[in-house]
């Protein structure tokens, strides 16, 4: 009989490319995490505190161009 973990190992991840992108890029860039929701028409990244935040604002074109897409990106403390 098959655990419950490895049951979630093989079913994967369902989380969006773009997200996937978007925390990989601030990962390399800044060393921190971020959480990331999509919606149709934004992409909201919540960083941890503000001086992230203010960071990402600035970089949101790199980011955009990194995850290749034409949604906003909205930058939230959370």
């Amino acid at each position: 009989m098959d655990t419950l973990k490895d049951l979630l190992r093989r079913r994967g991840s369902a989380e969006p490319e773009e997200v996937r992108l978007i925390k990989a890029y601030v990962q390399q860039h800044f060393q921190s995490e971020v959480g990331v929701t999509v919606q149709a028409r934004q992409i909201i990244v919540a960083a941890p505190n503000a001086a992230l935040a203010g960071t990402l604002r600035l970089h949101s074109q790199h980011i955009a161009k990194a995850c290749q897409t034409d949604k906003r990106l909205v930058i939230r403390i959370g």
